[in-house]
């Protein structure tokens, strides 16, 4: 039982959320994986920011205080640092802005030929599932309902309000188009492992590409205020 524990405590996880977890969960598409990058490189211009404001915050409480200058009026402002501190954060906002509006770009690239469409369909508190590709006036339509496992039906291993009776299985490797729309109210079609937040509008039928890039399991919850079981869709 402990080597099973530990196990799951260090496999499972990878593509869920863990107690007290600070970063994002492992990335399974590109999307996601630029996601992280861009979080990393503007954390990287952050921590400079925090440093450099830091020193002159530390500096000017140092060197100006009361007992040192008790006279406001000698203090001498130097129009060197007055440039550079305007001219520097005008050009710091356009480094993130960049790399941020190509991975936008890439987010909202529509699929010409994707391998599997597949439509779902938010209710109250559930989601419908359907291969649109498999479907025919012939023969039955691929569609299933997907139901939270309630707490007390838990098995040892599975996530509390994230487990579902019927999950979606997709192929690996391969261009997906998912179309979200709602039954009934809104609802938020979300994916952390791929990246992916899409919602569903009554009405409307919202469509996002994604690209899975390894096996696995992968967790998400409806991202909008749907009613009083939310958190079970």
């Amino acid at each position: 039982m402990i080597v099973l524990e530990w196990l799951f405590l260090t496999i499972a996880p990878c593509d869920a959320a863990e107690p007290w977890q600070l970063g994002s969960q492992d990335a399974a598409t590109p999307m996601m994986q630029g996601i992280t990058d861009l979080h990393h490189d503007i954390f990287f211009f952050l921590i400079l920011i925090l440093v450099f404001v830091s020193r002159i915050l530390v500096r000017a409480l140092w060197h100006f205080h009361y007992q040192k200058n008790p006279i406001p009026q000698r203090i001498v402002h130097g129009t060197t640092i007055e440039i550079l501190r305007t001219i520097f954060p005008s050009i710091i906002p356009m480094f993130i802005a960049i790399p941020s509006f190509a991975l936008l770009y890439s987010m909202d690239e529509v699929v010409v030929d994707p391998a599997i469409t597949i439509k779902a369909i938010g209710h109250q508190w559930y989601r419908t599932y359907e291969y649109s590709d498999y479907n025919s006036s012939d023969e039955q339509s691929l569609t299933f309902d997907s139901y939270t496992i309630p707490e007390d039906d838990l098995e040892f291993g599975q996530s509390r309000l994230l487990e579902v009776d019927n999950r979606v299985v997709v192929p690996a490797k391969t261009h997906l188009r998912i179309i979200v729309t709602p039954a009934d109210v809104p609802h938020s079609w979300a994916v952390p492992s791929s990246g992916v937040k899409c919602d569903a509008v009554p009405g409307r039928l919202n469509q996002i590409s994604i690209s899975v890039q390894r096996e696995g399991v992968y967790y998400g919850q409806c991202s909008e205020i749907c009613g009083t079981n939310h958190a079970f869709t």
